[in-house]
């Protein structure tokens, strides 16, 4: 199991287990994570499943910032778009993701 951090926008961290193969927003809704709506269920299709990539992990792991064309075009629907956002549903979980971290906007789109 790969342990994942997310941390809310009052600071609340919430850590759960995911398998590897799932993705970031399987995970947060597996175990309730406040503030990740996963409207579409997955199909890349809103932007309820926003979250900020940790600026550590991302200068860790630059790949986690790779977004394709569709991701890109959802996010023009997420509030405050940042560098390091990403669509929890595009973010396949890996062994090396292990005790990664990610933030939760104040606002879904």
């Amino acid at each position: 199991m790969v342990k994942i951090t997310f941390i809310d926008p009052d600071g609340k961290k919430h850590e759960v287990e995911a398998e590897e193969g799932t993705t970031l927003m399987e995970a947060a809704i597996r175990n309730m994570v406040p503030g990740i709506d996963a409207d579409c269920g997955g199909a890349c299709a809103c932007a309820t499943c926003h979250v900020y990539v940790d600026p550590a992990w991302a200068e860790r792991l630059p790949h986690l910032l790779q977004r394709s064309e569709t991701e890109e075009d959802m996010l023009d629907f997420a509030f405050d778009v940042r560098e390091n956002s990403r669509l929890s549903c595009q973010i396949k979980i890996t062994a090396d993701m292990d005790g990664l971290v990610v933030h939760v906007p104040q606002q879904q789109g």
